[in-house]
């Protein structure tokens, strides 16, 4: 059966859509700014500096991308997406509450 001409540009784009889709996770568990500024005035999480100290104190010196501060099963974890010098991207989640290096790939 051939496809319509004028839904071959949506079908493309969808395509090409898709793998941006699927390079980072759904955001709906992450913490807005305002949310973000409580939950460290609360004492429920520690600063995003003290999380990228914990990071690089765990063996990862490269530049900060991206910082999420996001629910990780019932707690929060900073969710941090590093630059290696090489030109790698990592992906480390910090344990907001006791600053903890929960993985690293």
């Amino acid at each position: 059966m051939p496809v319509p001409r004028p839904l071959i540009p949506i079908l493309l784009l969808g395509l090409l859509a898709a793998p941006a889709l699927a390079a980072d996770p759904p955001q709906h568990g992450c913490l807005t700014k305002a949310e973000q500024r409580a939950a460290v005035a609360e004492h429920h999480a520690i600063t995003l500096g003290e999380a990228v100290k914990r990071v690089r104190a765990h063996g990862h010196h490269a530049e900060l991308v991206r910082a999420r501060l996001c629910q990780h099963g019932d707690r929060l974890a900073y969710v941090l997406t590093l630059l290696a010098h090489s030109g790698k991207v990592i992906r480390v989640a910090v344990d907001a509450a006791n600053g903890e290096v929960m993985n690293g790939r």
